[in-house]
């Protein structure tokens, strides 16, 4: 049995689909078991990382899992929600463990880069069999756009000049998918990125064109992106750190032969991950 915790994210909710394609025994873990609609065959179970003993009831019985937290980085002392899910794990007696990461895997000195250390050095010191993806931005940043294409032609996007190799959550799943159901990924850390470099402007300018609108990004001065971070809920070292990161650092703006290598073909491209997802811009009837 293989448990997908953050079965409703965007890599998460990829991975489910397509190990129940493979008819594989599948395991959907999420806070809301009533909004999921998973696909046919997919146990979906509750589970909430504030609640370790819904995380042990959730983990019995399987012996693969994929590892994604949403906690905030500095939204604690440290990254609890990863300390815990490899804690119900290690109880449940999981033989591999696979966890999305994030693409510099905790290297920098800063507030992110020691919560992700500390988050992924949970899992390579548990004693675990493990697989760590670093992937970069991914494309389904680009939904967040949606309220405001629904609403009209401008798009206000902080740091829409700042290129990087975006990549599909598609594709993340799918080596998600191999690492969990063979033994060659084992103890292995992979980093990701997309087949281009593109500024998120230029993602607009792609999306524009799938949808057959007049697109304008406007991108907000770094003052009014830090109000924008802290009213959303981040602390001031983490808003400070990804401003820092986006200014000074070229982290993700280099297209990695990772994917190709890893699946035998070339990753998806933003031009078809915008028509495979057009519907999710699109005003309601």
């Amino acid at each position: 049995m293989i448990i997908v915790t953050g079965a409703t994210g965007h890599v998460g909710s990829e991975l489910i689909a397509r190990l129940a394609a493979e008819h594989l025994p599948v395991r959907a873990m999420t806070r809301r078991p009533q909004a999921i609609q998973a696909p046919p065959g997919v146990e979906v179970v509750y589970g909430d990382c504030d609640d370790p003993d819904s995380l042990h009831a959730a983990f019995n019985g399987a012996d693969r899992a994929f590892l994604m937290s949403a906690q905030a980085t500095g939204s604690a002392e440290r990254p609890t929600h990863d300390l815990r899910l490899v804690h119900a794990a290690r109880r449940a007696g999981i033989r591999h463990v696979v966890k999305l990461s994030v693409y510099d895997g905790g290297r920098s000195d800063d507030a992110l880069g020691a919560w992700h250390r500390e988050a992924e050095a949970a899992v390579t010191d548990s004693g675990l069999d493990w697989t760590l993806l670093r992937p970069g931005r991914f494309m389904s940043n680009a939904l967040h756009w949606a309220p405001m294409i629904r609403r009209g032609d401008t798009v206000h996007i902080p740091f829409a000049h700042r290129p990087a190799a975006s990549i599909d959550p598609a594709d993340i799943a799918a080596i998600a998918a191999a690492a969990l159901t063979t033994e060659h990924h084992h103890n292995s850390a992979y980093q990701l990125s997309g087949p281009e470099v593109l500024t998120p402007a230029e993602e607009l300018r792609i999306l524009a064109a799938t949808l057959g609108r007049p697109l304008r990004a406007v991108e907000p001065t770094i003052d009014q992106a830090k109000a924008g971070m802290c009213r959303a809920g981040m602390t001031e070292p983490v808003v400070e750190a990804i401003v820092a990161r986006v200014l000074t650092g070229d982290d993700g703006a280099e297209v990695l032969p990772t994917v190709e290598q890893l699946l035998g073909r070339p990753p998806v491209t933003f031009a078809t991950w915008a028509r495979n997802h057009a519907g999710a811009f699109l005003a309601a009837d």
